[in-house]
């Protein structure tokens, strides 16, 4: 992990002793350090007290790297304050960032029940489908059946007209005997 540190001093041995004033959570993201945490560096480097370093550390706290961190100091200037980016700055972002997370998310949250209702609505429209195919099916044979009554009905009327007409030819021929039978009577 990496720290950065401050030199405080050099031990009679010649070790260097660091002062830890923050540490590297992620990329772009440190956390400052809290108390007066310091450690020995062995490793073989002079530097004066005061001089800012980068650390890194291995597992078990003990400094495996170590550089001089003015080169790392200049570039944070160089990529933030040189564009006037600050806190305040950084503040604000960070609010219009949470800005649009929310509004995404509401518009995420319509998406999702327009999505529900227009599946809701699909399912009631498949349904009254359903039952409209069913309708129609049970239609059909009903269908059918009224054609059949209608052309039984056509037919017994078509039936019915000839013996009308028949039962017309019997009482004309009916009333022919009878003016006949008359004018016989009339004669006798």
């Amino acid at each position: 992990m990496q720290h950065l540190a401050k030199v405080c001093h050099t031990t009679s041995e010649g070790a260097i002793v660091l002062q830890f004033l923050a540490r590297q959570l992620e990329d772009y993201l440190w956390e400052l350090s809290i108390g007066d945490q310091e450690t020995v560096c062995k490793l073989p480097v002079t530097l004066n007290e005061g001089t800012l370093v980068l650390v890194e550390l291995d597992a078990s706290n003990r400094v495996v790297d170590l550089q001089e961190a003015t080169d790392w100091v200049l570039d944070l200037v160089s990529q933030f304050l040189t564009q006037g980016v600050t806190p305040q700055f950084f503040h604000q972002e960070v609010e219009r960032a949470e800005q649009w997370r929310q509004s995404l998310t509401l518009q995420s949250q319509e998406i999702r029940r327009r999505a529900l209702e227009t599946a809701a609505r699909r399912d009631e429209i498949q349904a009254l489908e359903k039952k409209l195919r069913l309708d129609q099916e049970d239609l059909e044979p009903r269908r059918d059946e009224i054609q059949a009554l209608e052309e039984k009905l056509r037919l017994e009327q078509e039936e019915l007209k000839a013996r009308r007409d028949e039962i017309q030819a019997l009482e004309e021929k009916l009333r022919l005997e009878q003016e006949e039978l008359e004018a016989r009577r009339d004669e006798i």
